[in-house]
């Protein structure tokens, strides 16, 4: 592994660690009052192109980290949606 993919990848696991606390609060209390539903949903949307341009590339760090980033914030987006 030569040292960009090695720096996209540690870049990639930092920023999908930073909704992990997001996830697993919302999941826990049920309660996303304080989160923007705008927000949510257009950085969903974004972390989906990002997603769709890494396959596109066939970059392994963009694909990996907006994949699994995705389905973080659809997991919030869709308890948004449910719970407010």
């Amino acid at each position: 592994m030569n040292s960009v993919t090695l720096l996209g990848l540690t870049a990639a696991a930092c920023t999908t660690a930073a909704f992990v606390p997001q996830v697993m609060h919302s999941l826990r209390t049920r309660d996303t009052r304080g989160l923007s539903l705008g927000m949510y949903a257009v950085f969903t949307v974004g972390i989906a192109l990002w997603l769709v341009y890494g396959l596109i590339l066939g970059d392994w760090p963009i694909i990996l980290a907006n994949g699994i980033t995705l389905a973080l914030c659809a997991m919030v987006l869709m308890l948004k949606c449910r719970h407010g």
